[in-house]
């Protein structure tokens, strides 16, 4: 229940971060916006909600490590932390692998549709230039 819990949590600061990073990069790239303002606003307080969640966690991590200290052998409870923070390394690495991913496909469908109308026009005149040579 406890690592489930740790999933839920650790994803939600994450996505909670990136939604109010994107909405911040917007902001400062267009002004004042009053919707764009309010989003900010309900990101930040969930972001903040979120942090509270994952403090009560960590709080429940130290309880669970204490009854697992009664029933584990010592390699056995080492095994166990470094699983517990091996989880959420890797869930924050995964989460950037996404946004990397997610970034370079809107750069590649930019990129396509800024070619695009270069290719109607410039490209077939070009190309009937090299047949007369």
């Amino acid at each position: 229940m406890f690592i489930g819990d740790l999933d839920k949590v650790v994803n939600l600061l994450l996505s909670l971060s990136g939604r109010l990073a994107r909405v911040e990069n917007v902001l400062s790239g267009l002004g004042e916006d009053r919707s764009l303002n309010e989003k900010r606003k309900v990101l930040a307080g969930q972001h903040e909600d979120a942090r509270e969640l994952k403090e009560n966690l960590d709080r429940r991590e130290r309880v669970v490590l204490d009854i697992l200290a009664n029933y584990l052998s010592e390699e056995q409870l080492q095994d166990y932390q470094h699983f517990v923070k091996m989880k959420s390394t890797l869930l924050i690495e995964q989460r950037k692998l996404d946004d990397k991913i997610k970034l370079g496909q809107e750069q590649v469908k930019c990129l396509l549709e800024k070619l695009q109308p270069e290719r109607t026009s410039p490209f077939p005149a070009k190309c009937k230039m090299i047949r007369q040579m």
